[in-house]
């Protein structure tokens, strides 16, 4: 990796404005991986000029919609034969086992793909608007849109907001997390390379407070697009909503995994252990409550721990590795706080619950599990982002979707069962924006992707996120051939 990582703004990798940059480090050897320019407010505002100039050029929103199929589909090409060598940068700024990164970044390439066809296959409508008129209607692109990208899924989520954002003719200015900001800036290359032009992909790097504020402040982005935690996403939405300007936000997340008396507890506890402590933990989508039918709840949680204490911890680099690090110490001090705190309140720490003193270095935290939690306790509510579960028990159906939506946030759960029919029929009274049965934390470009309450609002993947990133324009054409003047002198000839 070149010293330093620098901006993209206009087709060209510049320094920050001021010179100023900031470290990123490995969070398993704790060493510096790089540093990365600091963009100003000045950058900010030349990365949004440069896709100003852009759109208003229609450098890419001008290109048929076929054409810039064809272009996403050959950075498609570009990603799929570069995810190896992504993977392992990947792994080395989050932590995350790089089996984990090669798995999720192996289907990244069907998002250029997928927002490619949906682009092709956009159609207006005509509606009936009465006789002797004809009422046109398209899609038009939105303009300019600002995408903040978090740390957990760096290329991810970029690709959830970014194949959209083009497919559907915007230019964009990406913040990405500072502490994962190399694989976004690697993406806006490849890019360019398939056939996006220049100043399309714009990619500012810099902490939120600074970089991120002036970002969305600017008052010429027409869109927001945001994943991060809900405070955050609060501010972010608020600044917006000033600009009068539609935004999406994917925020927190607490999530149930429900199982039914009836479900197969080998698979139920598989599930569970993924759903937990893939990523570390560090998900929006977690299993953060694994509430298990009382009737099997004692062999379930038997199976839980013993294979949740058995997990292996390590170098993320390493085949046999399972758990990774947290991504910094601060991440870490912050998971540490939770479960101490759920300790104090009366609750039990069944695994885990500690830095692990073998482990020499690295922000390692035990996969942890908690019992005896009761709803008045921080843990019960609040967002860990780390590798920690609530074990809680029900009696019923209605007690279990009680415990399901009794949360600050309505992102994701899934439900563990042999009859789907009876998990679609609790479905309809969770009020949660995704929910798997017999799964958990399963994606794809064609389905939507977001929640209620404090996770966030708007949608990610899909048509309606396609929608989202455009505007309707409607024409009316009137056809007919009598003449119409209102403020004619006689009411013959107002309507003659």
């Amino acid at each position: 990796m070149v010293e330093p990582l620098l901006l993209h703004i206009d087709g060209k990798d510049v320094p920050a404005h001021d010179g100023k940059t900031f470290p990123v480090e490995n969070p398993y050897t704790q060493e510096r991986l790089f540093t990365a320019a600091h963009a100003t407010p000045i950058d900010v505002d030349s990365a949004v000029g440069a896709a100003t100039r852009a759109f208003g050029e229609r450098r890419w929103w001008g290109i048929p919609a076929r054409e810039r199929a064809r272009v996403l589909a050959r950075a498609a090409a570009a990603l799929r034969a570069e995810i190896d060598d992504l993977a392992r940068l990947e792994t080395s700024q989050t932590g995350r086992p790089l089996r984990e990164m090669r798995a999720q970044l192996g289907r990244l390439p069907e998002w250029f793909e997928y927002f490619g066809a949906i682009a092709q296959t956009l159609e207006g409508s005509i509606p009936d608007v009465g006789e002797a008129k004809i009422n046109l209607v398209r899609r038009r692109p939105l303009g300019v849109a600002a995408l903040i990208t978090p740390w957990n899924h760096p290329l991810l989520i970029t690709m959830k907001k970014l194949s959209v954002a083009l497919a559907a003719g915007n230019s964009v200015v990406v913040k990405p997390s500072e502490l994962a900001p190399a694989a976004p800036l690697r993406l806006a290359g490849l890019l360019e390379a398939a056939g996006v032009p220049a100043g399309v992909v714009n990619v500012v790097s810099g902490l939120g407070a600074t970089t991120g504020k002036a970002l969305v402040e600017h008052k010429g982005i027409h869109r927001l697009d945001v994943t991060g935690g809900t405070e955050t996403g609060r501010a972010l939405a608020a600044a917006a909503g000033r600009n009068l300007i539609p935004v999406t936000a994917e925020l927190g997340g607490k999530a149930p995994v429900l199982v039914l008396q009836d479900a197969d507890i080998d698979r139920a506890v598989a599930g569970a252990l993924f759903a937990s402590f893939i990523a570390t933990g560090q998900t929006c989508v977690q299993g953060a409550k694994v509430l298990v039918h009382r009737s099997i709840a004692d062999e379930f949680k038997a199976r839980f721990v013993a294979r949740a204490s058995k997990l292996t911890l390590g170098d993320p680099v390493d085949s046999s590795t399972q758990v990774g690090p947290l991504i910094s110490e601060a991440q870490r001090e912050r998971v540490a706080d939770a479960v101490d705190r759920a300790r104090g309140q009366g609750a039990s720490v069944l695994c885990g619950g500690r830095v692990p003193a073998e482990l020499p270095r690295g922000w390692f935290y035990e996969p942890t599990i908690i019992d005896g939690v009761t709803s008045a306790m921080d843990i019960w509510r609040e967002e860990v982002f780390g590798p920690v579960a609530v074990f809680d028990t029900f009696d019923d159906d209605a007690d279990a979707i009680d415990k399901a939506n009794d949360s600050p946030f309505g992102l994701a759960a899934s439900i563990w069962t042999g009859d789907a029919s009876r998990a679609l029929r609790m479905v309809d009274s969770l009020d949660i924006g995704i929910v798997w049965i017999n799964d958990h934390h399963r994606i794809d470009p064609a389905s939507p992707w977001g929640g209620s309450k404090d996770s966030g609002i708007g949608t990610e993947n899909s048509r309606d996120a396609f929608h989202g990133y455009t505007r309707p324009q409607s024409v009316l054409v009137n056809i007919s051939n009598e003449r119409f003047d209102w403020y004619g002198t006689t009411a013959e000839l107002r309507y003659s």
